[in-house]
C-alpha cells in the first residue's frame, strides 16, 4: 500500500517568478530620485482665478454637493479652456468661490454661483480620491475600497 502525503488533495499553487528590490539609494541622492519623491504641495490648497465674458463657459463641469455629503469637485475640464490654462483639474475639491464656502452647499446652489459670477476667485485643492465614482453616481473613493 502506498503511504498518501496529507498535501496530496490540495492544488497544485505556482507563485509569481522573484521580482529583485530595488537598488538602494544613498539618502542624499533620494531628493532627486523619482522612487523617492515625497513632495506634498500638489494637495495644497490654490488660488484659480476666471474671467468670464458673458455669455461664455466656465471650461469645466462639477459634480457632487450637500446631498453626497463630500463636497464639490471637478468631474471634467475642458482642455485649452481658459480653466485649463489657469491650472484647474479633474479631482480638484473647490473649497470656496468668491468667498462663499463650497464644502456643503447644494449642488443646484453652486451651479447658480459659478454660472453667474463674471469674475471667479476659486479655492481648490487636488483630491484624487474623488474621481471614483460609484453605482448611484456620487463621487466617493476612498484608500483600500478597490477603486
Amino acid at each position: 500500500m502506498e503511504a498518501r502525503l496529507p498535501y496530496d488533495d490540495f492544488p497544485v499553487v505556482f507563485l509569481p517568478p522573484y521580482e529583485s528590490p530595488p537598488a538602494w539609494v544613498p539618502p542624499h541622492e533620494r531628493v532627486y530620485h523619482p522612487d523617492y519623491n515625497s513632495e506634498l504641495t500638489q494637495f495644497l490648497p490654490r488660488t484659480i482665478v476666471l474671467k468670464k465674458p458673458p455669455g461664455a463657459q466656465l471650461g469645466f463641469n462639477i459634480r457632487g454637493g450637500k446631498a453626497s455629503q463630500l463636497g464639490i469637485f471637478i468631474s471634467k475640464v475642458i482642455p485649452d479652456s481658459d480653466a485649463h490654462r489657469a491650472g484647474l483639474q479633474e479631482g480638484d475639491q473647490v473649497l470656496s468661490v468668491n468667498d462663499v464656502d463650497f464644502q456643503d452647499i447644494e449642488h443646484s446652489k453652486a451651479v447658480e454661483i459659478l454660472k453667474t459670477a463674471r469674475e471667479i476667485t476659486m479655492r481648490v485643492r487636488y483630491f484624487p480620491y474623488s474621481k471614483c465614482p460609484l453605482m448611484d453616481g456620487n463621487l466617493v473613493c476612498t484608500p483600500g475600497t478597490g477603486c
